[in-house]
């Protein structure tokens, strides 16, 4: 049974930072490409950031560019959402998902796995 389980959100004023965490197990899960989603109330989920399985390739949404940054550490099962300036529209539910490539992607339906979802909340 694979597992996905997000950690790190929380409330937080703009400008301000959280880091995201994503723990993964279970199944047959073998060097997967992973990536960041999210989906704020009332709209379509959207594409955060994505990482390769050796991390040498990631690709973000234009919106985080330079604010957001995604890694990994493979020997701990563990990705990363280092998110700073973070604005009240970075507001919205986080999902960590992953692939049975070890390629990044930024669409979700070519992830086979994904989190339970955290709340990131940014007050203006």
């Amino acid at each position: 049974q694979v597992q996905l389980v997000e950690s790190g959100g929380g409330l937080v004023q703009a400008g301000g930072s959280l880091r995201l965490a994503c723990a993964y197990s279970g199944g047959t899960f073998s060097r997967p490409g992973m990536g960041w989603f999210r989906q704020a109330p009332g709209k379509e989920r959207e594409f955060v950031a994505t990482i390769s399985w050796s991390g040498a390739y990631t690709s973000y949404a234009d919106s985080v560019k330079g604010r957001f940054t995604i890694s990994r550490e493979n020997a701990k099962n563990t990705m990363y959402l280092q998110m700073n300036s973070l604005k009240p529209e970075d507001t919205a539910v986080y999902y960590c998902a992953a692939r049975t490539s070890t390629l990044t992607s930024s669409a979700g339906e070519e992830y086979a796995y994904w989190g339970q979802g955290i709340q990131v909340t940014v007050s203006s």
